[in-house]
C-alpha cells in the first residue's frame, strides 16, 4: 500500500525524492505520515483537499481485502519534531 501512496505523491510533488514516509503499524491500523517540503504541500493536497481525499479513497479501496485500515496524514517538514 505504501507503494501506491508513494506513486500518488510522486505524481503531484515537484520533488518526490525529498518526501519522507513515516509508517506506524499497530495491529490492523496503519498510520502513514507523508512529510513534504513547503513547496509540495499545496500540490499534493490539491484545491480544497481534493487530491488528498482521492488518495485516501484509493488507499481505502485497495486495502479492503487486506483487512487493515490505513490513515494518511500529510505534514510539512517544519511541523515534524524529531
Amino acid at each position: 500500500m505504501l507503494d501506491l501512496i508513494k506513486y500518488i505523491v510522486g505524481t503531484f510533488a515537484e520533488n518526490p525524492s525529498e518526501a519522507e514516509y513515516l509508517v506506524n503499524e499497530n495491529e490492523n491500523i496503519v498510520n502513514v505520515t507523508v512529510v513534504l517540503s513547503e513547496d509540495d504541500m499545496g500540490k499534493v493536497i490539491g484545491r480544497q483537499g481534493k487530491i488528498a481525499k482521492a488518495m485516501r479513497t484509493l488507499v481505502k479501496a485497495a486495502s479492503a481485502k487486506s483487512g487493515k485500515k490505513y490513515n494518511i496524514e500529510i505534514k510539512e517538514k517544519s511541523e515534524i519534531v524529531r
